[in-house]
């Protein structure tokens, strides 16, 4: 059984910097990222692509996705590095694709595209992005991710779309990878998101929970039965909240932890419900339920898990508990 790992890199979005200061938040990201390099067990490090704090905007700082991927790829040397996941309408997608591109080359090679059709309805207004209805939003995303992969993969894009126009665009540098940048597709959606996941992606990303991701994987075999894509060659993955202690009192202190940190900043009820939603993750228990929960994910085709540690910026105890006691009943 091999099970692959990813890990996000703190970086404040999730108020997982709260209480370290300014001028030393790159220094603690860095120091979970170059963890994450040298041991073999995590194949990728992931940020998130948010402007403004999840469950609240606050005024503590969320590091901006594309910024960290490009320190990162000039920073590490083995680890893959994703987005989980860029927001299409945040950039220009021929833009984007440069981006991508150059930070290709920058990393040799490690880079993934993770894409979606963003949600956070706060931050889009906030950024004069209005916010488009989600049929748009996926126009927008199914458009997008073509002119990458036009780009990617010949050095050229033409499309006359709805959404986006582009007429000549040059892609060059082109990904040092072979095809073109993975496509990682992001979200559940059953009607659209999952239709565009079959058409391009390489490996898709939804629902943590056993039964979530059963459904939301049968929806998706339909898809590519219908548009004659390959269900096997999709990599279905999900992210994980990771709370991992040696007993169960060790996980409820590292809880309290948590709300302590949230707590001086967004309203009590929004602490209770992060709490809440990571005590019902199949990640958060002892080493030997952690892994139980992961071998069922895994025998329903989920062979991909980016966890999500919130206590990483402040110590590693919990990241190398799991390396020492989850990872090594996968191979």
């Amino acid at each position: 059984m091999t099970m692959r790992f990813g890990m996000f890199v703190p970086q404040g979005w999730r108020l997982d910097l709260v209480g370290i200061a300014p001028e030393d938040q790159w220094d603690a990201m860095l120091r979970v990222a170059r963890h994450a390099d040298q041991t073999p067990g995590w194949e990728s490090i992931w940020v998130y692509d948010h402007f403004h704090t999840t469950p609240a905007p606050t005024d503590q700082a969320t590091h901006e996705a594309w910024a960290l991927m490009a320190a990162f790829a000039a920073a590490t040397d083995r680890v893959r590095l994703g987005q989980m996941c860029t927001c299409m309408a945040y950039r220009n997608p021929a833009y984007l694709a440069k981006v991508a591109a150059t930070t290709d080359v920058i990393s040799g090679g490690r880079v993934e595209m993770g894409i979606g059709g963003g949600w956070y309805e706060h931050e889009w207004r906030a950024y004069g992005y209005g916010f488009p209805r989600a049929g748009v939003r996926l126009g927008m995303l199914d458009e997008g991710v073509e002119i990458m992969r036009q780009l990617w993969t010949t050095g050229l894009a033409e499309l006359d779309g709805t959404h986006y126009q582009v007429s000549g665009a040059i892609g060059r540098p082109l990904p040092l990878q072979d095809g073109g940048i993975p496509f990682w597709v992001a979200g559940g959606g059953e009607k659209v998101t999952l239709r565009i996941a079959a058409k391009y992606a390489h490996y898709t990303n939804f629902a943590g929970g056993l039964e979530g991701f059963r459904h939301k994987s049968e929806i998706l075999r339909q898809h590519c039965h219908d548009q004659g894509t390959d269900f096997d060659a999709i990599t279905r993955s999900s992210n994980h909240n990771v709370v991992v202690g040696e007993t169960q009192a060790d996980v409820e202190d590292q809880l309290r932890q948590l709300a302590d940190r949230m707590s001086a900043h967004v309203a009590p009820g929004q602490v209770e419900r992060t709490l809440k939603s990571f005590r019902e993750s199949p990640t958060v228990g002892t080493p030997d339920q952690v892994a139980e929960a992961l071998k069922e994910l895994y025998a329903a085709g989920m062979t991909y898990s980016i966890c999500y540690f919130p206590s990483a910026a402040y110590g590693l105890d919990s990241v190398e508990l799991f390396e020492r006691e989850v990872m090594p009943a996968f191979g």
